[in-house]
């Protein structure tokens, strides 16, 4: 087949790269079986009218006019490969034209859940603490080191959200033989019964867990919606993990909250990115601080390789994306996930 011949790819996806999201074979399949145009975002308005014309896929998540959008004519899928969606095109023509949104964000789903079982343990355990207080000659053996320790096994769990990241968390936490409640007002319980879990209202999982886990994606419903009632319903000493967007969660509120006494925390989120240097989140006893690495590791990215080329294989061959997680008409517009800057 001829060059002119293969499908054209828009890759616009920044701030990923193509060698980020690719091993070398994958990026040389992709290459073999594509025509690849590399823009920026910005830059796709601007191609030339037979690129937008011919392109049937976009990798990348660029702002799309409904004047641009109604010059490419042939575009089958977008491959969101940010994973955030964002209100910069026009959906409802999207999908009224059968064109698929997608996203690779699963492949985040495990990595996050990770960190934040590890999270959780080092609030129960004092781990961190423990190590600094050694490196320093202050450390206290045995039960002396011991006097708020917890356990996770056996505790009451809550998790607020229940998507691919909260479904990964909840198989981790198997093996601690948890009671698992959980709040996500967008899923049927019977969704949420078949994965072992119990449904449950916000109050229930605010004040009857041990550890509250929270992995709901910000909407235009739930910005903020989690402050200072919210965490005066919690147990005393309950600890709080934040591992989806700092924009559910009124964040002073949740600094006074561990100020308090009244919870612990930790986050790997933030509601700005970097952190200003003089952040009082930065020296909060209590709280213990990530920098938005869960899900950033070179496995994670590469996996979004072999998502892409295998929906596009489907799409071209007359069948649907099933690797990736589509975008839903009802739901994509109220997505209010703000971007990473960073790889």
């Amino acid at each position: 087949m001829s060059n002119n011949a293969l499908p054209l790819v828009i890759s616009a996806p920044e701030p990923r790269t193509l060698e980020l999201i690719f091993t070398p074979p994958q990026l040389a399949l992709f290459r073999k079986r594509y025509r690849i145009v590399e823009t920026t975002p910005e830059g796709v308005a601007g191609l030339p009218a037979h690129v937008l014309a011919e392109a049937r896929y976009i990798v990348g998540q660029p702002p799309l006019r409904p004047e641009t959008l109604e010059r490419l004519q042939a575009l089958r899928c977008v491959f969101n490969v940010e994973t955030n969606l964002v209100n910069n095109m026009p959906y409802d023509t999207l999908f009224a034209r059968g064109i698929h949104v997608v996203t690779t964000g699963l492949v985040f789903a495990e990595p996050v859940a990770e960190l934040g079982l590890a999270m959780a343990l080092n609030l129960a355990r004092g781990i961190v603490d423990a190590d600094l207080a050694f490196r320093q000659g202050k450390e206290l053996w045995g039960g002396d080191g011991n006097a708020t320790a917890r356990l996770l096994s056996g505790a009451e769990v809550g998790i607020i959200g229940f998507g691919d990241l909260g479904r990964a968390l909840n198989r981790l936490l198997t093996g601690f033989r948890t009671l698992i409640r959980v709040f996500d007002p967008w899923l049927p319980p019977s969704i949420l019964i078949d994965n072992g879990v119990e449904p449950a209202s916000l109050d229930k999982v605010l004040s009857e867990s041990d550890f509250v886990f929270v992995v709901a994606s910000v909407t235009s419903e739930n910005q903020g919606f989690l402050g200072t009632e919210a965490f005066a319903k919690m147990r005393k000493g309950a600890a709080f993990i934040l591992l989806s967007r700092a924009g559910v969660v009124d964040f002073p509120a949740l600094m006074q909250a561990v100020r308090n006494g009244q919870i612990v925390a930790a986050s790997d989120v933030f509601p700005e990115e970097p952190l200003a240097r003089d952040h009082p989140v930065r020296t909060l006893p209590g709280f213990l601080r990530s920098a938005h690495r869960a899900g950033a590791l070179d496995v994670a990215f590469k996996r979004m390789g072999d998502m892409v080329l295998e929906d596009m294989d489907l799409i071209d061959r007359g069948l649907p994306p099933l690797r990736s997680k589509r975008a839903e008409r009802e739901t994509v517009s109220r997505m209010r996930s703000k971007p990473v800057d960073k790889n």
